[in-house]
């Protein structure tokens, strides 16, 4: 028990002194929990955060809720890096939408405007093994702007 507490106590040291949010320059914005870049989308807050084992991440593309180019198809890509940016995972879209189907790895697959969740079981890519207790990044790229925020794994 003290080891958790120990451990909890660096993670949430690690975590005070890490950007909330990490985004490209120019017309990004905060707007509540999301990170949001005009015209390119917007990247919510995982829930639930910290988290074990598993976690969703929401986010949207394009202008939506409105998308007034509702034929445009953007390429989008979600990353999971630890605190050295390796790279941990990569999260599968979760469900299935507007002619997209679920359960395919989010890696430079093609969307039209809309609104999106991302799946992790919390497992290391090509291990098996689940991913340690720590802070980790989430990169979600719209046509190769980044958006990134933060999620800590609490065992």
């Amino acid at each position: 028990m003290k080891r958790v507490l120990t451990g909890l106590g660096l993670v949430l040291a690690v975590g005070a002194f890490m950007p909330r949010e990490v985004a490209a320059q120019g017309g990004v914005q905060q707007q509540g929990s999301a990170v949001v870049r005009r015209g390119v989308g917007s990247l919510g807050q995982n829930f639930p955060n910290p988290f074990n084992p598993e976690t969703t991440i929401p986010f949207s593309v394009g202008d939506a809720p409105t998308c007034s180019d509702s034929g445009k198809q953007y390429r989008v890509t979600l990353r999971i890096y630890n605190t050295i940016a390796r790279e941990v995972a990569v999260p599968v879209l979760k469900g299935g939408t507007s002619g997209v189907s679920g359960g395919q790895p989010i890696t430079a697959i093609m969307v039209p405007c809309g609104q999106y969740e991302a799946y992790w079981d919390g497992k290391v890519r090509g291990t098996g093994r689940d991913a340690p207790s720590g802070v980790y990044s989430y990169v979600l790229q719209i046509d190769g702007v980044p958006l990134a925020k933060k999620m800590i794994v609490v065992k």
